[in-house]
């Protein structure tokens, strides 16, 4: 829709205003304010005129301080102007009074556009890649003064303001200019600092005025329930990462050791008294944690600005937000610091699939269905009442791909794991017959969800080669990690639900059973390696009644830890990057909730601080070993040893890379001793047990072969005999001839 143009004000002889523009300045349903307010020309002179309400007298004064002129009040809604002697266009600042005080105002409307005429071409085109430098609320200088300059896109709006408590809330007041050919609105406000909240007063195209929309592009918001957006300062935190940051810049993750510690920041701890801690007390607490457990990356759910906090941070209403739930974002910025140099990498949780339709938000934004599409088929999604991003809108697209460029720039993280992107490849996702509209080609596949996920990677890695993308995908859509120019959708890495799917159920067997279902645990190697793999063991698994790792695991308490144990060595044995969810790490028993914090009391306990300690040598021996994460992405680093063992349930595979020994992993699912098992191998020699999840240490029986087994090739190919407890992973490490 077409928004109606703004008239330009004319002024008569004598410099008045028209009567028309007069009234609607004041009843604030003017559309082009920058015609009429500010420093006008009238003749061969100036005029000035503003609108300050409550004042009953008003002098003009330059920036400098020298007095321009006495305005006339032209009407008692605060409307004044006057003809004033200055030579040139210029900045105005005006001293207000009336019987309760006085107070200074600088004009917003004597300042010209902060934009140029390249942001309009490169807005409209949908490649500005710096929005972030140009949308939003920023602290300028500007024509000789400080203040805070607002953009916001709205193209279909009459009106758009800036209200907050320093205008009193009021929408006439400071009503933005129009840069009609993008739909941008700017605003230079004078004088107004940083920490003061505002949201944009919006005139819908059919004249309604809308509820109040928090700014899409604020880098600070309110605590909620409150949910303005509020004047930031640039990040002011000096960063010390640089070691960090050049390590991954010239690494290939997929032949790193990438260990993901899976975190809710309002949840893993909180302080006595039950409130969320800071963003440092986070860096006190969770990086040491972090770096004594051996993860190599900390992984957030989403810590953008959202107003439910049982959303988890998924329903988001500020991208561009550090929520203020931990502190300001100079807080957040200190806290990435922190972890880089201390070694440990920051991901965050990041959704541009969806959005809430709380009505501060983006939702019908200017009146009109701007960032999601106006058709419920395609712009709701009915699992989650949100609304969906409209992908075929370049600004929508680039509103995104900004926010992805932003976190990585601004705060330096190390990764995005995006979300739900099933939902954003398929038309049909969770829709019936006739619920969903078909593609230009009249297929399912949502080609533009498609364009925008490969502009997205290739702008990522482009700007941010140290940057990793992580797919939470969860179908069979081909060549999610693959780049864009092979034809892939270009993410570093996608998360592997079909191994966490298929060995929970497995695991969840009794183990008598297993034997029925030994192709849950041999299928995933045929797919393997046809994706950068995540391996998850995520937040998703201990909710809404799935209960927790250790309650999955079939058995009594003592089989429960003894599975859970050799479950997480097989994992750590087995292609692919890990992902763990808070407090699994140390078995936590009760399902996690977003209102508590984990139950830490737990590790006093032999048998949690057990499975602790088994995860901490697990992630040791990974970062440790190049056998088990060099090769994690390619079919070379792995091979079957014993593969076909249905009756034992027990599973063999050989891992191996340049620069370190091989490594056998041995897993026996079930609770019968194996004794003088034979277990092929590639050479033979010593071969040393670097882990054992059945020693007494973890809490096991402490079965085991004395720290070492020796293979030989008698009896035809190489082969060495051992014991295999009970429930349990052992490693065998190749160490010599």
């Amino acid at each position: 829709m077409r928004k109606p143009r703004a008239t330009a004000a004319t002024s008569g002889p004598d410099g008045l205003a028209p009567a028309g523009d007069v009234a609607a300045i004041v009843a604030g349903t003017h559309g082009d304010p920058f015609a009429v307010l500010g420093v006008q020309e009238a003749g061969k002179g100036f005029v000035a005129r503003c609108f300050v309400p409550n004042a009953e007298f008003v002098t003009a004064y330059t920036l400098t301080g020298k007095e321009a002129g006495e305005l006339n009040r032209r009407d008692d809604a605060g409307f004044f102007e006057g003809k004033i002697s200055i030579r040139k266009r210029q900045p105005l600042r005006y001293h207000a009074r009336n019987a309760g005080g006085d107070w200074w105002q600088t004009d917003p409307y004597s300042f010209g556009p902060v934009l140029g005429p390249m942001d309009d071409y490169y807005m409209a085109e949908g490649s500005h890649l710096r929005l972030f430098d140009k949308l939003g609320a920023h602290i300028i200088e500007h024509e000789g003064a400080t203040g805070v300059h607002f953009a916001v896109w709205a193209p279909n709006a009459r009106r758009v303001s800036v209200v907050g408590a320093f205008n009193d809330w009021d929408g006439r007041r400071d009503t933005m200019r129009d840069r009609k050919d993008t739909g941008i609105w700017e605003l230079f406000i004078p004088d107004l600092a940083a920490g003061q909240p505002y949201k944009f007063e919006i005139i819908g195209p059919d004249g309604v005025r809308l509820p109040l929309k928090a700014d899409p592009f604020a880098f600070e918001s309110e605590l909620r329930p409150a949910t303005a957006s509020v004047t930031a300062p640039p990040i002011a935190h000096r960063w010390g990462d640089e070691a960090h940051r050049g390590f991954w810049q010239k690494a290939d993750p997929r032949r790193e050791a990438i260990s993901i510690y899976e975190v809710h920041a309002g949840s893993w701890q909180r302080r006595d008294d039950g409130t969320f801690l800071s963003w440092d007390e986070l860096a006190a607490r969770l990086i040491p944690y972090v770096i004594d457990t051996g993860f190599t990356h900390i992984e957030f759910l989403p810590i953008s600005e959202h107003p439910y906090d049982p959303s988890w941070g998924y329903q988001t209403t500020g991208l561009y937000a550090p929520t203020a739930r931990f502190g300001d974002p100079d807080g957040f910025a200190r806290f990435v610091d922190g972890a880089h140099r201390a070694g440990v990498g920051v991901i965050l949780d990041w959704v541009p699939a969806h959005f809430p339709v709380d009505e501060h938000g983006l939702v019908k934004f200017d009146g009109t269905a701007l960032y999601e599409h106006a058709d419920p088929r395609q712009g709701f999604h009915p699992d989650w009442n949100t609304a969906i991003y409209n992908f075929g809108r370049s600004e929508v697209v680039s509103f995104l791909v900004n926010n992805a460029l932003f976190w990585a720039e601004k705060y330096h993280v190390d990764g995005l794991r995006v979300d739900a992107v099933a939902s954003m490849l398929y038309l049909d996702y969770s829709r019936k017959a006739g619920e969903w509209i078909p593609n230009e080609k009249g297929g399912r596949e949502n080609l533009q969800a498609v364009s925008f996920l490969q502009k997205m990677n290739k702008e990522l890695y482009g700007h941010h080669p140290g940057v990793m993308t992580i797919a939470e995908e969860s179908t069979s859509w081909p060549k999610v990690s693959r780049p864009v120019h092979e034809g892939g959708l270009g993410f570093g890495f996608k998360w592997n639900m079909g191994f966490m799917h298929d060995t929970l159920e497995y695991l969840s067997k009794e183990p008598i059973f297993r034997k029925h279902h030994h192709n849950d645990i041999t299928f995933g190697l045929v797919y393997a390696f046809s994706e950068n793999f995540v391996l998850p063991l995520s937040h998703d698994e201990v909710v809404h009644g799935k209960g927790t790792l250790l309650n999955k695991m079939a058995g009594d308490d003592w089989q429960k830890f003894a599975t859970l144990r050799a479950y997480y060595a097989f994992m750590w044995g087995y292609p692919g990057k890990k992902l763990l969810f808070m407090g699994q790490e140390f078995a936590q028993r009760r399902e996690w909730s977003e209102e508590r914090a984990l139950d830490w009391n737990l590790l006093e306990f032999a048998p949690h601080r057990g499975v602790w300690q088994t995860v901490r040598d697990l992630n040791y021996l990974y970062r440790s070993r190049p056998a088990l994460h060099a090769r994690d992405c390619e079919p070379e680093g792995f091979s079957w040893l014993i593969v076909d063992d249905r009756d034992n349930s027990v599973f063999a595979w050989l891992r191996s890379a340049p620069g370190g020994n091989p490594i056998a992993v041995i897993s026996n699912f079930t609770p019968v001793p194996r004794e003088n098992y034979r277990v092929p191998l590639p050479k033979a020699g010593k071969w040393r047990e670097i882990i054992n999840t059945d020693a007494e240490v973890y809490g096991g029986s402490g079965m085991g072969n004395g720290g070492l087994v020796e293979a030989s090739g008698e009896g035809g190919g190489v082969s060495a005999t051992m014991l295999l407890p009970p429930l349990s992973t052992i490693m065998l490490e190749f160490v010599t001839d």
